[in-house]
């Protein structure tokens, strides 16, 4: 009799158990499911408003960048919270599991991103990016990736080469454009009547220091990034333990369905 009681009682509380984590399983991914929608909202929102907004965001490259970014996180989250939700609450094997994998492959994902960023890190030096830059560079042909990609960082941020404009001697731009001391790109900028225009641009070109900006890049996205590195290291630990707790409740609730 009293072996039956305690087997009940711990059926009972293995039911209630596995009652509470899928409940909190279906609020946790609802408000990933709530995030992911409002992120493709904004991003749709951005690409097809017809006040203006697109071509402001197509002017910065890095904001355009971000739109595509935006899209694919909400995307992502979108579809992380729709399994959960239906697979908790439904208490369906099939999407849990699905669920349990998209999350261990985004954990497995990021985690070679990090050995990667370690192994490569030799990669990151002010001296590796001056040789790539006086290697590669070409100063206006677009369609170059490479090219078209430091000219959206030397005019995002307002700086010239790797550690100065000084990084363009004995370059390929300069054997490309031999009267160019530095490409159009390292020009200063100035807002007139809303609409981004140069000064004194064939100054600029003939290397007068005060027409050009001469900030390194190196430089310029370290001082911007830094007031974030501490916030994005922190976010990075917070979204790793939520990534871990999501894979053991989906794992939990798989292996108690009956």
């Amino acid at each position: 009799m009293g072996q039956g009681e305690a087997s009940a009682r711990g059926t009972t509380m293995e039911g209630d158990c596995l009652s509470c984590i899928k409940y909190l399983m279906f609020v946790f991914n609802f408000l990933i499911f709530l995030g992911g929608s409002f992120l493709l909202g904004v991003g749709v929102w951005v690409l097809v408003d017809p006040t203006g907004f697109r071509e402001i965001v197509a002017a910065n490259p890095l904001l355009f960048t971000g739109v595509y970014i935006i899209l694919g996180m909400g995307g992502m989250l979108f579809l992380l919270g729709f399994l959960g939700c239906c697979g908790a609450i439904r208490e369906n094997k099939c999407l849990l599991l699905f669920f349990f994998m998209l999350i261990l492959l985004i954990f497995l994902a990021e985690l070679a991103a990090a050995i990667l960023a370690f192994i490569f890190r030799e990669h990151l030096t002010r001296e590796y990016f001056t040789k790539e830059l006086k290697k590669h560079y070409q100063g206006y042909n677009n369609t170059d990736v490479f090219t078209s990609t430091w000219n959206a960082i030397m005019t995002t941020f307002d700086c010239c080469g790797v550690n100065s404009p000084e990084d363009f001697k004995d370059s390929l731009f300069r054997v490309i454009n031999q009267n160019h001391i530095v490409p159009e790109a390292c020009c200063q900028r100035a807002i007139q009547t809303g609409e981004l225009a140069h000064i004194s641009k064939d100054q600029c070109l003939a290397g007068s220091m005060m027409f050009r900006n001469n900030k390194g890049c190196y430089s310029a996205v370290v001082d911007y990034f830094e007031l974030y590195i501490y916030v994005a290291g922190a976010l990075a630990i917070v979204v790793l333990t939520i990534e871990l707790f999501a894979m053991v409740f989906a794992m939990c609730l798989f292996r108690g369905i009956q």
